[in-house]
This record gives structure tokens, sequence and C-alpha cells, in this order.
């Protein structure tokens, strides 16, 4: 097995079980889609904690790692043709995992590219503008006296919303009766955006019923509940 010594990260996070995955994360909505991911999966991972009160993320350490200095990533010993894998951006590992696994993820190509299609819709719509709108309602922007720039993101995080809504309407899951990593990437967000950010009223949440129905059911899954505790902050 490859000596995983040879990637810096392991300098500052040194690996107690290098035949292991390694997950360099934060439990954020895009921290816990990986964490949630190896947790359905059942794969062998050590978790490792990117503490951005320590800026973490600007180290040389997670650097050599993910350039873009985002959490998660990860390190997989056992990766495409027996080498070692290093990998960031939460969708891409989304992906990885499934393939690898061949879980969470349809055979058929059709449904194959209807989930990617998914995947895609949250990290370009969901991530970014729930994000945005949680800027102004949970941080800084909040004190912003012209609401404009917030009231812009609220509507299109509504809009999403609805989308979203529509999909579920006659499906208990994105894909339908498949939990998949559509579902494992969307959900933390919306359980944010009501959450942490507090935004539910804003938004409008009771108007979307399928929506909160579906995010029930999700962190009601075990693995899920594991997952978003994890890296553990203590």
């Amino acid at each position: 097995m490859t000596d995983l010594a040879n990637f810096p990260i392991t300098r500052k996070w040194p690996a107690q079980h290098p035949e292991r995955l390694q997950l360099y994360s934060l439990p954020t909505p895009n921290g816990v889609k990986v964490s949630i991911m190896l947790e359905e999966t059942g794969l062998p991972y050590e978790p490792h904690l990117v503490s951005f009160e320590t800026n973490d993320q600007m180290s040389p350490e997670f650097l050599s790692l993910n350039p873009n200095n985002k959490i998660p990533a990860i390190l997989d010993p056992k990766g495409p043709g027996g080498k070692p894998l290093a990998l960031f951006e939460s969708g891409a590992i989304l992906l990885y995992l499934a393939e690898k696994t061949g879980q969470c993820i349809p055979q058929d190509a059709a449904a194959r590219y209807e989930t990617i299609q998914w995947l895609m819709f949250q990290m370009g719509g969901i991530g970014p503008m729930f994000g945005q709108l949680g800027f102004f309602t949970k941080f800084a922007g909040k004190d912003y006296e012209d609401k404009r720039p917030r009231d812009r993101y609220a509507a299109e995080s509504k809009r999403l919303l609805g989308v979203l809504n529509q999909r579920l309407a006659t499906r208990a899951w994105i894909m339908g009766d498949a939990y998949t990593i559509a579902d494992i990437a969307t959900f933390p967000w919306v359980r944010n955006l009501l959450g942490f950010y507090e935004a539910g009223d804003l938004v409008g949440i009771q108007e979307f019923p399928h929506v909160t129905r579906a995010l029930a059911a999700f962190v009601a899954r075990p693995a899920v509940t594991r997952g978003l505790a994890v890296p553990s902050r203590t």
C-alpha cells in the first residue's frame, strides 16, 4: 500500500488509519455531504477537522490537497488502479464515491445522467444562492440598511425551492423511490437555510410542503444523523 506520508497534508493531519479514506472537512452543508455519503455507503474513513477559526484551510498542507482552500477534500489510499487519489469539490467527491461503491446513483445510463443533472442543480443554484442569503440573514449582511440585496437572494432561493417542491410533488426523493447523491447534496443546504440561517419565514417555507416532507425524511435517516456530526468540532 502506498505510504500516505508522501502527501504533505498528512504532516498536519497524520493518518492513524492510513488504509482508510481520509476526509478533511467541517460540518457545514458542503462538508456533511461527504460524511453523510460515507456513512450511507459504509466505506471505512478517518475524519479530520479543518478549523476555519485557525485558518487551517489556508495552511500549506491543506492547499497541497485543495488549492482552492475549501472543504471538503479527501485522500483515498485505494483509488483507481489501486493508487491514492486526492480529490476536492463536494460534487466531484459524491460522484466518485457513488461510482466507487455502486451506491446512491442509478446504474441505468439515462437515470444516472438525470441524477447528475440534479446534483448540478444543487451545486450551481441551491448552494450558492442559499449561501448568499445566509450572509444577509446570519452574518454581517444582516446589518445592511439596504435590503434589496437580501431580497434578491431571498427571491431566487424561493424560486429554487419552488422547482424542488414541484419535483418532489409526486416523488419520495428527487429521483423517485431511489435515494441518491442528488438528495445527499441538496437537503443539507435546505436544512441549513431553515435552521442555522433562520430564513424559513423569509422564503415562505410553508409554501413548499413537499420540500419539508422530504427534509424530515432525510434527517431521520440514521446515516444522516451520524454524518451531520462529522468531523467532531471537539
